[in-house]
């Protein structure tokens, strides 16, 4: 019982609650959207840009949400995970007597795997940046697009990420080196619409993209484990791996059963 409750009390830390209750309003967002994407595509562009109230649109409010969501990790909060706030210099605790080699063989390994990742997204994406170019597709698909990146950046955060499982192999999210690539993927096919709108929402994310590399080339000690203790599981308060890992040791159990 006492082993039980304990995994209780870890389940309810206060990032993870703050995270779900993210992760649901993402899904409030998106399941309507969606909803009217595949009912009728002229009709949701149609809701998402008729004015409500003082030439607002619903696309007005959802540019605003993304936008805050953006500033708030250029210049991040005690709110935020650990995973972002470890590029801050004052949650940088080091470990003592790490190994510089093996710092190197880190950085080294991480960039070369996030550099496959990079390729990976561009080349995806470039696919619907030509089906665009080539009028197959709209702007309704390339917002519908980013939406489902809007959700699948918390899916991946909270339960799997394929990147972390087959790319990047990092223990988890607090550990991760292209932690805070999410925006840029999320509004990469923003870049391919020409407005205000949707090229502000890219250029911002490239803006939080490149202060994360910039940090991360200058301080390359703050994002590994072995030199800041913050990242250690020990001390970890964030706790937000713990779906991923009932979902990997489902999987794991699922396997075996099937070996027997």
């Amino acid at each position: 019982m006492e082993k039980q409750n304990k995994r209780r009390e870890v389940m309810r830390t206060p990032m993870l609650k703050r995270y779900l209750i993210k992760f649901v309003f993402r899904l409030v967002i998106f399941v309507p959207i969606a909803f009217f994407y595949i009912k009728d595509k002229a009709l949701m562009y149609e809701v998402m840009t008729d004015a409500l109230v003082w030439k607002l649109a619903p696309i007005h409010v959802l540019w605003l949400v993304f936008m805050v969501m953006m500033l708030k990790h250029i210049f991040p909060t005690e709110t935020l995970s650990m995973a972002l706030r470890k590029t801050i210099k004052k949650k940088y605790d080091e470990q003592d007597n790490y190994s510089d080699r093996d710092l190197l063989h880190f950085i080294q390994d991480q960039n070369q795997r996030a550099l496959v990742v990079m390729l990976i997204w561009l080349s995806f994406n470039a696919v619907f940046g030509i089906l665009y170019l080539m009028n197959i597709i709209g702007d309704v698909d390339l917002l519908m697009l980013t939406v489902l990146y809007f959700l699948c950046d918390y899916i991946c955060i909270l339960f799997f990420c394929p990147f972390q499982t087959f790319i990047m192999k990092n223990r988890c999210c607090v550990n991760c080196r292209i932690y805070d690539w999410g925006h840029f993927m999320m509004f990469t096919p923003m870049l391919f619409i020409r407005n205000f709108f949707s090229w502000s929402l890219f250029f911002t994310s490239c803006v939080v993209l490149l202060k994360w590399e910039i940090i991360y080339i200058r301080h390359p000690e703050r994002f590994w484990s072995g030199s800041n203790r913050n990242l250690q599981c020990a001390n970890c308060k964030d706790r937000t791996c713990q779906f991923k890992k009932s979902v990997k040791a489902a999987k794991d159990a699922y396997i075996k059963s099937e070996e027997k």
